[in-house]
């Protein structure tokens, strides 16, 4: 969100009928160079804080359990490479926004048209309110977690009544962090930048407090580490290690689209690109380190409870704090109720920094600014966060996270089919359609070289995603037990999305009658 000076700058530096377009709205306006002030630091805290939160705990958490099998080194090998491949199509994505200082909805004008555009911003919106959901789940869960070791009775509120399949005590937690996101991204980008660079430090601290003390209390690392994959072949391993990768690529697919968001208040190139190469990959396999071992701790402490939820962090953090013993012992596993109380306040306050900061971050800028590209004149970068919000509640997210499986597999391949191909067709317009060319003030007028819709790439987008389609089906229905040929294709979801849709947009624009691809903006 803009404050009024920078959005007067912006102004200043566009023809005067660019204020008057329905196409515009102080929030879409790009950044003026002078106020684009980010650095290395802003760059890296981002992606620190974003990737030091639960979902990237649960998704480490998830391939070493019974139901994806890896072992712990598959698991974190699984999760490096597919960072490193994710970070490629970030980045390309990541240039026009410094370099023009625009958002991802204006700069997907550019491919889509200025109403073709809304396709793409709006599937990104939804996908970023399904983790706004989640994130928010998270959260209240810490939350609840809190009250629990403080007040049992709370854990007990409302007995078996259930309000949208959540308990009372839930429910009410969930109510609490969402009203907190949403106050803090009314406070702008500025308090965004803010929040981020100081609580990138507090969520690693946090987390390895917690490693330090269940590995302590465990006696060591526990059996997981030991523990071999369950596949016996190479061709077992490759059937869930393809799916996996595509659904740790889909894990930030989101950003790889709306990364311009940030990076439009990058000071330059280098900086966006140094801080989100060391800030990407590397955390996001240091913490997926640490989310391993702490589960297998968890394996060791709490033998008798179901190992299938013992990477959701939250039901880890319970049984800890809790006053009755766990399965398997006489006591409870803290027996001072004063350290019980301390012990979840230090995890309610990690929680609450890590799925807040990544909440903010990576799903409340880019779809309020989705949004806001619907009806630019009606809809403010607040009203669009409060959009994000409602319709996180509405997507339930909690039903998301009911088994690994459906995490992984139906949630993050899924949603990556659909982010794949746009990633493609945008990075094939700008880089080899464009040359890294746009004409600024057009993306905002509704009769310039952008206007309407780009069929080409409406055709392309729907082209990527229909391969997808008949394994996603399957995916979301439970599937067979028997593998078929489609369920194969839909492993590399995103890579078949963004390769296909990217190289029939980028073919589709040359074949367009040369009058056709100038007015465009193609060059030749």
């Amino acid at each position: 969100m803009h404050d009024q000076a920078l959005a007067k700058e912006a102004l200043a530096e566009l023809p005067p009928d660019v204020a008057t377009s329905p196409l515009f709205n102080p929030d879409l306006a790009p950044v003026p160079a002078k106020r684009r002030v980010w650095t290395t630091y802003n760059f890296a805290a981002l992606w620190i804080s974003m990737a030091h939160c639960i979902p990237t705990y649960t998704l480490a958490g998830s391939l070493v359990s019974h139901e994806v099998g890896m072992n712990w080194w598959q698991a974190l090998l699984t999760i490096g490479i597919a960072n490193v491949i994710v970070l490629v199509p970030i980045l390309l994505n990541a240039h026009p926004g410094t370099k023009y200082g625009v958002s991802f909805p204006v700069l997907a004008r550019a491919s889509f048209g200025t109403r073709g555009a809304n396709v793409p911003a709006i599937l990104r919106a939804i996908v970023a309110c399904g983790w706004f959901g989640i994130n928010v789940y998270f959260g209240g869960e810490g939350f609840k977690t809190f009250a629990a070791a403080v007040w049992p009775g709370f854990g007990t509120l409302g007995g078996d009544l259930t309000i949208l399949g959540l308990s009372v005590p839930s429910a009410i937690a969930f109510a609490i962090f969402w009203l907190i996101n949403i106050a803090i991204i009314f406070r702008g980008m500025n308090a965004v930048r803010i929040f981020e660079n100081w609580a990138a430090p507090i969520v690693l601290v946090m987390a390895l407090v917690l490693l330090v003390w269940i590995v302590g209390k465990a006696g060591g690392v526990g059996p997981m580490l030991e523990r071999p994959s369950q596949f016996s072949s190479f061709g077992e391993f490759w059937a869930k290690f393809v799916p996996a990768v595509t659904a740790n690529v889909g894990f930030w697919s989101t950003l790889a689209l709306n990364i311009p968001d940030f990076t439009r208040y990058g000071k330059g190139q280098k900086e966006q690109m140094a801080g989100q190469a060391l800030g990407l990959p590397t955390t996001m396999l240091a913490f997926s380190a640490m989310a391993v071992v702490i589960t297998s701790a968890s394996q060791a402490l709490l033998a008798g409870d179901d190992p299938a939820k013992l990477w959701n962090p939250e039901f880890v953090l319970a049984r800890i704090t809790s006053a009755t013993p766990p399965p398997g012992h006489t006591e409870p596993l803290i027996a001072s109720a004063a350290t019980r109380v301390l012990v979840a306040i230090i995890s309610l306050l990690g929680i609450a920094i890590a799925s807040i900061s990544v909440n903010i971050a990576a799903n409340v800028v880019s779809p309020a600014n989705d949004f806001a590209n619907l009806s630019p004149r009606h809809i403010s970068f607040k009203t669009g966060a409060l959009i994000t919000g409602i319709l996180g509640i509405a997507m339930m997210p909690w039903k998301l996270l009911a088994s690994a499986g459906n995490y992984v597999f139906t949630w993050l391949n899924g949603y990556s089919a659909l982010l794949g191909p746009i990633a493609g067709i945008m990075v094939a317009d700008y880089w080899l359609v464009r040359r890294r060319e746009l004409d600024v003030p057009d993306l905002f007028r509704v009769e310039g070289r952008y206007r309407g819709v780009n069929w080409v790439a409406i055709v392309a987008f729907v082209l990527g995603v229909l391969p997808n389609l008949p394994g996603f089906l399957r995916a979301a229905s439970g599937g067979a037990s028997v593998q078929s040929f489609w369920d194969v294709v839909y492993g590399y979801a995103w890579f078949n999305g963004f390769f296909i849709a990217g190289g029939v947009y980028w073919a589709g624009m040359k074949l367009l009658p040369k009058e056709i691809g100038e007015k465009l903006g193609a060059r030749r």
